[in-house]
């Protein structure tokens, strides 16, 4: 509507002024599809290439519609203006101190700015500004745009003051003095390049070292941080190449109408993981072009390739001049390629708070200070991002953008950020091979995690919660590996209490830990903080006091604590003339809970049920009246109060002498004249621990099987038993091949020492059908049924054998042959 009220009122060009790139373009698309007659479309904005911005300038027919943002306000006069129309709005850059972030908002511009774009009509002759504002709201609009020096980071500034001794920047006479949040802000910067120190009031800033080589350096102080980390690692040419770079205006173009054609020549310097190495590889590029070109040509090239030669230019007299301050700080410039590594670790000292994590689930990046940012669409890492990243530049217009990215890993950090990181540490516990406390170290940057989990030792951190955890842990529960006899002896002593406390299944024998805490934290030096601090303690103090931390025997039982009779929890069941150790478990619930039977595997099948269902003394009363308590209720009620009933049978009955239920059910009979059924006993009601577990075990005493039934136990290890009672017999005893009586008396029983016990087998002859073997057997009754079947086939062989002989010497009717023959054949 505008554009057709501006057509009657005579030729001229007009020039709108839009507020960024994309607008422009979207309005030039939308025009040219108005297909205006004698009308061209133009647009003007900083990065078109300087073919495209000069059209403006070239003489034409018809009219022309310019498409500018406030770079045709004051920068460059646009000819043949006639009319203007402002909508009344550009894009202003502004640093913000709280995001850190050099942000481009669109803004109404200040009245100054509004009369410059309306003076653009009138070069020539009288012309025509349209303001799609009212009067009002320009009116209340501020005089003047603001400085820059309000709306940039001041961290340059602050730098070259102080180098020139000027004093407190919040006390300089500036026109317009800076907010002093952003004051700060510049401060905050210059400390995290480690330029400047300040006092404790915050109020002097003094130069480091390095903030002094770095004022001199002729770019913004993070690039020249990173110029000067360079040389630490090798690659001062690289940095230089990138730094320069970045000062400027980035060379390469992308014409509207060629943007394909852009992309393909830019895409040969690309790195898939960093947009920084496509500096170095455009620059490379360059020296060899210019090398092999004239001047001309080479202006040439750069059109062809899309580069801007001016912008070069400014590039190489940048990167001349750094060049020349490096020498005279005496740096180092590589000749050879750095790594990649290398290079990106002295980019991180410019870039710490551009540093970013990827999200799991989003093509965003979390940045320091919780930012959220996205890597612009030109960068060559836009399609896969890595896990971490750092930006040259963090910039906000629609959304928030990184420029210029690429790949690092988070551990490269670190050591660059000594005076940035901070530590946290969660779950302090004891480690046993490590001899000290340990925990879980998160290191951040700027609230990233660039240490996630890591563990370190502990001691440094908190010493008093070290030593606590080291005497509880490693002294009190014993969670150490040591060689010293005070250990040992405590070990071995609270071993034996313990073993009290499963043997009566009760937990008040024992003192508790903080009594045993005690002990050791009144006698140990306070600053023992792990095991290697406890060793060179105690090497001193043993030699003045060598049973300082030994414990006595009464110290550990508890007052009023009862006694165990060793009489009523034995160490040992006698069954004949084997000797079995018995354990105790107190820990309801566990497969062994109560009193174990360890028996080694060459004794399982020596050892007899018989006696085991009374089990030992101390447990045989609760035993009893459980057992009672088992009954069906119309039989139990003769028996009540059961635990009476249960004194009583203990006062008459001989233990072991029958078995238990058979003694039970008689002396029960004789108190009350009542007779149980055997059937009426209900054994899976009583509780497990009073039934015996049977535990067999090898050599090594390590458990092989364990349960509550013997019987199961020896039918499940049967093979392994016969294994060993053949591994120990003597060379002879088993034999096999025999056709006749060629071995001597074959005793009933066979039994060799093995170790602390002996091992019993039963020796008899074995039927194999064409022979007979002498084989051990692990229990009588296999014996006898043995021996039956291979006395009878030795005795058929040599009956066989003499009615071979019979049978060759002697004719014998056929009919009385058949009938040996078959009498022969019964006996096989």
């Amino acid at each position: 509507m505008r554009l057709t009220k501006l057509g009657r009122e005579g030729p001229g060009d007009i020039l709108i002024f839009m507020s960024g790139e994309r607008e422009i373009r979207d309005t030039a698309d939308a025009l040219n599809k108005l297909d205006l007659r004698h009308t061209e479309v133009l647009p003007l904005y900083a990065r078109l290439s300087n073919s495209e911005q000069n059209r403006v300038f070239q003489p034409h027919s018809g009219r022309r519609i310019v498409l500018a943002t406030n770079v045709a306000e004051t920068s460059l006069t646009v000819p043949g203006i006639k009319y203007v129309i402002d909508p009344g709005t550009a894009r202003i850059s502004r640093y913000s101190y709280r995001t850190k972030v050099q942000r481009l908002p669109i803004e109404p511009v200040s009245q100054a700015s509004a009369n410059q774009r309306k003076g653009r009509c009138g070069r020539v002759s009288e012309g025509i500004c349209i303001r799609l504002y009212s009067e009002d709201d320009f009116l209340s609009r501020p005089e003047f745009t603001d400085p820059e020096i309000l709306r940039t980071n001041l961290a340059s500034v602050i730098l070259q003051m102080t180098a020139l001794g000027l004093g407190d920047i919040a006390a300089f006479p500036f026109v317009e003095a800076p907010d002093k949040r952003n004051i700060q802000d510049g401060v905050r910067l210059l400390e995290e390049l480690g330029a400047i120190t300040t006092d404790a009031q915050a109020t002097a800033y003094k130069l480091t070292p390095l903030g002094r080589q770095l004022s001199q350096l002729p770019v913004d102080p993070r690039l020249a941080r990173m110029v000067l980390e360079a040389q630490k690692h090798g690659c001062v040419r690289e940095a230089m190449i990138i730094t320069s770079a970045l000062s400027i205006q980035d060379p390469r173009e992308r014409p509207m109408d060629k943007q394909q054609a852009s992309d393909e020549k830019h895409r040969r310097f690309h790195d898939k993981e960093s947009d920084f190495l496509a500096f170095v590889n455009l620059w490379n590029y360059l020296g060899e072009q210019q090398k092999a070109l004239s001047s001309n040509q080479f202006r040439r090239q750069c059109r062809v390739d899309f580069l801007n030669y001016l912008r070069v230019r400014e590039w190489q007299d940048i990167y001349t001049q750094l060049r020349q301050v490096v020498k005279e700080l005496g740096l180092p410039i590589n000749s050879e390629p750095a790594e990649y590594r290398e290079i990106h670790t002295a980019l991180l000292t410019g870039l710490l708070s551009h540093i970013g994590m990827k999200d799991a689930d989003k093509q965003e990046f979390t940045g320091a200070r919780n930012a959220r940012f996205s890597i612009f669409p030109g960068s060559g890492l836009f399609k896969k991002p890595p896990k971490w990243t750092m930006v040259a530049e963090l910039v906000e217009t629609s959304r928030l953008w990184g420029r210029i990215a690429a790949r690092i890993e988070p551990e490269w950090v670190e050591p660059v950020a000594q005076h940035l990181i901070k530590r946290s540490y969660s779950e302090p516990h004891w480690e046993r091979s490590q001899g000290a406390v340990m925990a879980t170290e998160k290191v951040t940057v700027y609230g990233l995690p660039i240490v996630a989990a890591r563990k370190v030792n502990y001691s440094q951190i908190d010493p008093a919660l070290c030593r606590e955890l080291f005497i509880r842990h490693a002294l009190v529960e014993g969670d150490w590996q040591t060689r010293h006899a005070f250990f040992r002896d405590n070990l071995k002593l609270r071993a034996e209490i313990e073993e009290l406390e499963h043997k009566s299944r009760r937990r008040d024998i024992l003192v508790d830990d903080e009594t045993l805490f005690e002990f050791y934290d009144q006698r140990i030096s306070h600053d023992v903080i792990s095991a290697r601090h406890f060793d060179s303690w105690w090497k001193r103090a043993s030699r003045e006091t060598p049973d300082l931390l030994n414990f006595e025997k009464s110290m550990l039982i508890k007052e009023g604590a009862e006694q165990v009779s060793k009489l009523d929890y034995p160490n040992f069941w006698h069954q004949g003339n084997l000797k079995l150790r018995l354990s105790y478990q107190f820990e309801p619930g566990a497969d062994a809970d109560g009193v174990t039977v360890h028996i080694p595997l060459p004794l399982l099948n020596q050892v007899e049920e018989a006696g085991f269902e009374w089990q030992i003394p101390g447990l045989r009363r609760e035993l009893i009246i459980a057992l009672i308590k088992s009954l069906p209720k119309p039989v139990r009620r003769n028996f009540v109060p059961a635990p009476n009933y249960a004194e009583a049978f203990l006062g008459r009955a001989a233990p072991l002498e029958l078995p238990l239920l058979d003694s039970l059910e008689r002396e029960l009979r004789k108190m009350t004249g009542v007779t149980i059924d055997r059937e009426a006993w209900q054994w899976d009601q009583v509780p497990d621990h009073l039934k015996i577990t049977f535990r067999v075990v090898d050599d090594k005493n390590k458990k092989l099987q364990e349960g509550r039934s013997l019987q199961a136990l020896k039918d499940a290890l049967k093979g392994k038993v016969q294994e060993t009672l053949s591994a120990v017999a003597d060379d002879g005893i088993e034999q096999s091949g025999l056709h006749i009586w060629s071995f001597g008396t074959l005793a009933e029983s066979y039994e060799q020492k093995r170790g602390n016990y002996k091992v019993k087998a039963w020796p008899a002859l074995v039927d194999e059908r064409d022979s007979v073997a002498i084989k051990l057997f692990d229990n009588p009754q296999e014996q006898q049924q043995a021996m039956w079947r291979g006395l009878r086939r030795l005795l058929l062989l040599k009956i066989r054998r003499r009615l071979s002989i019979c049978t060759r010497n002697y004719r014998i009717k056929p009919s009385l042959g058949s009938t040996l023959t078959r009498t022969a054949k019964c006996w096989i």
